[in-house]
């Protein structure tokens, strides 16, 4: 199973602090917009996204069909085929993509393991 590239979403209080914060790790900002409360930056292939206000805890981030750098790749695992994976093995989703029958394009589902960190699996290709 192959779920893509990787990320850690972290829900701050602060975006501008948080911002300052991971710039004096090395950091740069790659996407996002702080006029929308999230950003996400870059240290070689660290990815973190910092969300204000969008969720209450921190997420392991997948997205399938991206690249380390955003892009699109030519071939992966289809969102829809990792849900009936991890179904398959047993687990419970939190949020699933339910019956689509599209076969493909955008889509997500998550997941807590049993620590209670939150998985995402978010397809945006």
């Amino acid at each position: 199973m192959e779920l893509g590239a990787f990320s850690v979403s972290l829900a701050v209080s602060d975006l501008a602090a948080s911002r300052a914060f991971y710039q004096a790790l090395g950091f740069e900002i790659f996407g996002g917009d702080e006029a929308m409360n999230y950003l996400i930056m870059r240290n070689g292939d660290s990815t973190i996204g910092l969300f204000h206000g969008m969720f209450e805890g921190n997420i392991l981030t997948f997205n399938p069909g991206w690249d380390a750098n955003a892009s699109a790749v030519d071939e992966f695992d289809d969102v829809r085929t990792i849900q009936q994976q991890l179904e398959s093995a047993g687990l419970t989703l939190d949020a699933s993509i339910g019956d689509d029958d599209t076969g493909s394009g955008p889509a997500s589902i998550a997941l807590t393991d049993p620590d209670g960190n939150v998985i995402l699996i978010d397809q945006h290709v």
